[in-house]
């Protein structure tokens, strides 16, 4: 089986899971976009998931996120680790949507490299779950204030939220949370509808729970114990 074979076969195969997780949450497909997490894999996967007609694909590492979109067109780039301070300004320079928004510092460097570079980057604000430092996130009743400071800040868009299951808990749950988040945002900013959760083992639990962006590598590309070539 060729890479491609491979590719289309995982693919097709996840398809499935989400039009049964769609169907049993009274959800329609169109309503979510499936990011192809492709860190650590080879431009080349990403060139076949392109051309397979998945264009939404994320990344996590600032070098090889830009070394990729400086090589691959036709896709939209989002970055979806955790955006160092000083890697900001490179971020804003490729990536069409920052997942992982979670401090002011970021929000004002973002900016700031967006303006340089002539674009407007989506941004999400990544909400803690667990209170858990170590993992990223902004603690929910912090999300209101730095939305207002995304929106006050040029080349920066408002989109939504973004959080990532806490680790050994029901993900059900957490994404509940975090869509009573999603919800409180959306009263003061109509427009940010956006709600990214769900990876490859959590995925069913954040259709159910209205999330519009579902964040998948390994039910696409398979285990990253392979180095990046």
């Amino acid at each position: 089986m060729t890479r491609r074979e491979e590719l289309a076969a995982n693919l097709a195969d996840l398809e499935e899971r989400i039009a049964l997780a769609c169907a049993q949450a009274g959800r329609v497909r169109d309503e979510l976009t499936l990011v192809a997490v492709t860190k650590t894999w080879p431009v080349s996967d990403c060139r076949l998931l392109r051309d397979l007609g998945l264009t939404d694909l994320g990344e996590n590492r600032d070098q090889e996120a830009a070394e990729k979109a400086a090589s691959l067109d036709g896709v939209r780039w989002h970055f979806v680790g955790a955006v160092q301070t000083n890697k900001a300004r490179s971020v804003a320079s490729y990536a069409d949507v920052v997942h992982s928004v979670d401090r002011p510092s970021v929000v004002s460097v973002l900016g700031d490299g967006a303006v340089r570079a002539g674009r407007v980057v989506d941004v999400l604000l990544q909400v803690s779950l667990d209170g858990d430092p170590a993992r990223g996130g902004a603690d929910p009743a912090a999300v209101p204030g730095l939305a207002d400071q995304v929106v006050g800040t040029a080349g920066l868009r408002l989109a939504g939220v973004m959080a990532v299951a806490p680790l050994g808990a029901d993900p059900a749950a957490a994404f509940a949370l975090l869509a009573e988040v999603a919800g409180r945002l959306r009263v003061l900013h109509p427009a940010a509808k956006a709600v990214s959760a769900g990876m490859t083992g959590d995925l069913e639990q954040a259709v159910a729970a209205g999330a519009t962006h579902l964040r998948v590598g390994t039910a696409l590309l398979g285990a990253r114990s392979a180095p990046l070539r």
